[in-house]
């Protein structure tokens, strides 16, 4: 990876950008972006659109999700302990010990810990964790003392964990879950502009809001933009490590490349077109399958409007909505080049319709 890459990257992954306010995320992704794209496009609620060759009466959307996990504070009690509630698909059961961030409206940032009682005065030594027994603890006495740090119900707390380099080769953190398909498909910008490949259609670079709660930003971003081919790219289990059930779950891996899934919103022809792409330019690829929904983003393109022929193009991920989630660098690379020879090898005149 070079050099400028890499650190956008750390960047953009160090930054906070909580579902519902993807802000300071966005502005990170489309300044890195500005040089490769010929204008932008902000919604109402925040999905950032990279516009090359805009004006097309073709349209290609790459897509990527902006948000991440976190917490909102929901109850803070008398004696200055508060209570949270999941935004987005927070578990609770990794939360004691952590320490966190909570976001004031201020723009203060205010220092916590998930406490939990120690294992010596637990009757039960291994309770399972609920919303009415995580709690964080800002070294307060009150609730008049916490509220006086500008925390207050609705304040947005992010579990603290930048990212890393494990082994010279995997990439640690929280938020890989999807910031790394934001970094993927801007990478892809900056390859065709550097490269000077002038396609004859508009490319939509989308970084979409809300996908952790219900695939929300791509939602409204697809009826905006009504494009004739989307190509989603988002992260998928490593199910080779502990606890997994590959006869449940199936059989990826990270170091074994790009995911591609076959499902009912994923439109077959792109799809096998993508597979052909991939062996053409002999990039190793994973299968994946599921039986109804992606629980991506590709949902919302697939099914928005009278129907967007929609493929999926996944990074294995392991420990997926924690703060180690962990992708490997070189599957990293292999989803842009992909992605990237999609995009110039498709042929816009040809027909990808169901017959």
């Amino acid at each position: 990876m070079r050099a400028e890459s890499k650190q956008f990257l750390e960047k953009y992954l160090n930054n906070v950008s909580p579902t519902g306010f993807e802000s300071s995320g966005q502005k990170i992704w489309l300044e890195y972006l500005k040089p490769y794209i010929d204008e932008t496009i902000v919604d109402a609620y925040g999905t950032a659109v990279g516009v090359i060759n805009p004006g097309c009466d073709f349209k290609v959307v790459l897509e990527a999700h902006a948000d991440e996990i976190s917490w909102f504070v929901n109850y803070i009690t008398d004696d200055g302990y508060i209570y949270v509630i999941r935004n987005g698909g927070s578990d609770f059961q990794i939360a004691p010990s952590m320490r966190c961030n909570i976001h004031c409206e201020n723009g203060n940032i205010v220092k916590g810990i998930f406490g939990w009682p120690a294992i010596h005065v637990r009757t039960d030594k291994n309770p399972e964790t609920k919303p009415d027994t995580v709690f964080i603890d800002v070294g307060c006495s009150s609730k008049e003392e916490v509220e006086k740090l500008g925390i207050h119900v609705g304040s947005v707390a992010v579990f603290e964990a930048d990212c890393e380099w494990l082994n010279e080769k995997y990439i640690i953190g929280r938020a890989l879950d999807n910031r790394m398909g934001g970094f993927m498909i801007a990478e892809v910008a900056r390859h065709l502009s550097e490269k000077g490949i002038k396609l004859p259609f508009t490319i939509y670079l989308v970084n979409s809001v809300q996908e952790e709660i219900g695939l929300r930003g791509a939602e409204m971003i697809s009826r905006r933009l009504q494009p004739n081919i989307a190509i989603v790219t988002d992260v998928t289990h490593d199910t080779c490590s502990p606890l997994y059930n590959k006869k449940q779950q199936g059989d990826c891996k990270c170091g074994k490349g790009p995911v591609v899934t076959y499902g009912p919103a994923v439109q077959n022809n792109l799809l096998q077109f993508i597979i052909k792409t991939a062996k053409e330019a002999s990039i190793d690829i994973q299968r994946n399958a599921v039986s109804r929904s992606t629980g991506t983003d590709t949902d919302s393109f697939a099914y928005s409007s009278t129907g967007v022929p929609s493929a999926l193009i996944s990074l294995p991920l392991k420990y997926m909505h924690t703060t180690v989630e962990m992708v490997q660098e070189s599957d990293v690379e292999a989803c842009i080049q992909l992605m990237f020879e999609s995009v110039t090898k498709l042929d816009h005149n040809k027909s990808l319709n169901y017959f």
